[in-house]
């Protein structure tokens, strides 16, 4: 195998500094505004929020707080698109800008009374009762999904019941049985498999609960590329979380590793140490340290610099066409 050496590009040479006294005035004048005080922002552009949590890493919403005094944590009823809702409190009287809220701002009702807990608990009961009937008729209606959730609303006006599937399903005939039993609004959810682990939880391979049940109010986009770029093993099974997709996680350091790979001399690149030439044959980003193979001793070991002590002259190009021949 072949390779040349394809040289890396000269930077200008500096220009000698002149003496402080022969520096000319900038030839430049800033305009009046830059001395102004800055424009203070009226009340008028801020609404005060509270943030309201309805699942347990589920995602936050804003609503009017009124003239309620609420703490982070408060069990609070509040008013939504498909009726009244009970939630808790993720934090309160916080300012945001106008242009972030959806108008109109819907409003917390009221803190939750101990007659609203207990309503809360006895549809979580329900919700439990009712799971067990969907599935007996999932099953004795052949149909091919898996229940994942039932959800009351708070006012019982509705009940949504989630679930997985490969394929699309034809529920209207168990839509039908639902609402016959229950007597109320019926509606399914198809979701996807990351939804699922979101709604289900249990442990990564970390040890500790997955991301999406405890704080991940969104799933980010998540690629292979991340993981190449964190040199890691690209074994499907060791990158993938408990719900069969890449893991979360792979996008938290992705933004530092691009940054450190984009200082680092990248593999294959020719180098100049105070050992002489080299060839980069790894790099550590996250250490700023790379592995070079000198030249004049090729049958060593690389040697580890940090990667401000080696000046990048050149790129070791693979010659293809000479390798397939051999």
């Amino acid at each position: 195998m072949q390779k040349t050496v394809v040289a890396a590009p000269e930077k200008e040479a500096e220009k000698p500094k002149k003496p402080a006294s022969e520096y000319e005035p900038p030839c430049f004048v800033l305009p009046e505004s830059f001395y102004e005080k800055p424009q203070e922002i009226t009340e008028a552009e801020y609404v005060t929020v509270a943030g309201v949590r309805f699942k347990d890493g589920g995602k936050i919403y804003y609503f009017d707080p009124g003239d309620l005094e609420l703490k982070a944590g408060d069990n609070v009823i509040v008013e939504t698109a498909r009726g009244l809702e009970y939630g808790s409190a993720a934090f309160t009287d916080m300012k945001v800008g106008a242009e972030q809220i959806i108008s109109p701002l819907k409003s917390v009702i009221r803190i939750a009374t101990a007659e609203d807990d207990e309503h809360k608990r006895e549809n979580d009961l329900k919700e439990v009762e009712a799971f067990k009937i969907c599935e007996e008729m999932i099953e004795a209606h052949g149909l091919d999904m898996k229940l994942i959730e039932v959800e009351y609303t708070f006012d019982n006006s509705k009940m949504l019941f989630y679930f997985t599937s490969e394929q699309r399903v034809d529920f209207r005939d168990l839509v039908k049985d639902l609402a016959s039993v229950f007597r109320t609004r019926i509606e399914l959810r198809q979701i996807g498999i990351r939804d699922e682990a979101k709604l289900i939880g249990g442990l990564g391979v970390c040890g500790r609960p997955v991301c999406c049940h405890t704080f991940l109010e969104d799933f980010g986009q998540v690629s292979i590329k991340m993981a190449k770029e964190q040199n890691l093993s690209l074994n499907t099974a060791k990158i993938s979380g408990t719900c069969g997709r890449l893991m979360c996680c792979l996008r938290y350091e992705h933004e530092t590793y691009e940054e450190e790979i984009r200082k680092t001399p990248k593999v294959d690149s020719l180098v100049r140490t105070d050992d002489g030439d080299g060839v980069v044959v790894e790099t550590i980003p996250l250490q700023g340290l790379v592995k070079v193979q000198l030249s004049q001793t090729p049958d060593a070991a690389p040697k580890v610099y940090n990667r401000d002590d080696v000046k990048l002259i050149g790129y070791v190009k693979k010659d293809v066409k000479a390798q397939d021949q051999q």
